[in-house]
């Protein structure tokens, strides 16, 4: 993997570093329009932001978007895709997008509870949960920590320890900056909260829970037994054989390694656009998505 790629890929999972020479993407093409569903719910003191999709009844799909990102720019191409004939809820975590940040750290942890509350006071009594990247981290602290609100998961480009990506990741951090952020995720957030100064905010926060991580109990994960999709790319910051772990933990677990693609290429996230940019390979995602929760209902 050239040092380019590897730069983009690390920071579209943890908005820390990229690579000068990266061409500008713009937040109107690659994100979207804000959806007119948008609305907020008072969770804990945060004032969540989420937007509604697709028709209003069913068990929700839930979509958790990667760090530094917003429901668009993670899931921009494949939203539309999955909400044709399906509820389709997509959240933004405090401090990312149009959810400003309060006087708290970010953790994974409290993510999974915003989330969860949001849930409980939109009457979903369980949901599909769909993570990307850091946002699978999440579906998997909501599994452990929200069980009763689970009905499956779909985990996304992520990892449930530090060895499951690869070394380079974690060593970019003492270098990481904010100046070399994706003008993808930054158009997209300066476009959704107006707050030029929540953009450092929401970079050192990010450092700060990422350079703190610890495996999660793969115990506990071995007794999540809700029907569980794991998907890669063969070119990403996710160790493949990690992947298969993950496949061996869970204990309803499917496999997809997509080829030819890199970290969240393969759904159509926004700072990747630049990966092989007339792929239509997100319309077999969705694909492989509905056939699942088809499949589990």
């Amino acid at each position: 993997m050239n040092s380019n790629l590897a730069a983009r890929i690390l920071v579209g999972v943890l908005m820390t570093v990229m690579a000068p020479g990266c061409a500008s993407t713009s937040a109107h093409a690659s994100t979207g329009a804000a959806s007119s569903r948008g609305a907020y719910a008072q969770v804990h003191g945060l004032n969540m932001y989420y937007e509604a999709h697709g028709p209003p009844s069913g068990r929700p799909l839930v979509l958790l978007h990667g760090g530094g990102s917003t429901i668009h720019t993670t899931f921009g191409k494949l939203l539309p895709l999955v909400a044709r004939n399906r509820r389709v809820i997509g959240v933004e975590q405090q401090a990312h997008g149009h959810t400003a940040d309060i006087d708290r750290p970010l953790s994974f942890e409290q993510m999974a509870d915003d989330t969860a509350a949001l849930l409980q006071q939109l009457d979903i009594p369980d949901a599909d949960i769909m993570g990307f990247s850091s946002g699978g981290v999440v579906a998997m602290q909501m599994a452990l920590r929200h069980p009763r609100l689970v009905h499956s998961l779909i985990l996304a480009s992520t990892h449930s320890t530090r060895d499951g990506c690869y070394s380079y990741m974690w060593e970019g951090f003492p270098r990481a900056t904010l100046d070399a952020m994706p003008a993808a995720l930054r158009e997209a957030y300066l476009q959704a909260s107006g707050n030029p100064e929540g953009l450092q905010v929401l970079f050192q926060k990010t450092v700060t829970m990422m350079m703190g991580f610890k495996d999660l109990d793969s115990e506990a994960l071995r007794k999540v037994t809700v029907p569980t999709l794991i998907m890669t790319a063969d070119g990403d910051v996710i160790r493949p054989e990690h992947s298969v772990e993950l496949l061996r933990l869970f204990p309803r677990a499917q496999l997809a390694i997509f080829p030819g693609a890199v970290h969240g290429s393969y759904m159509g996230a926004a700072e990747f656009a630049e990966h092989k940019p007339t792929s239509q390979v997100q319309t077999l995602t969705a694909v492989m998505i509905d056939e699942f929760l088809n499949e589990h209902r």
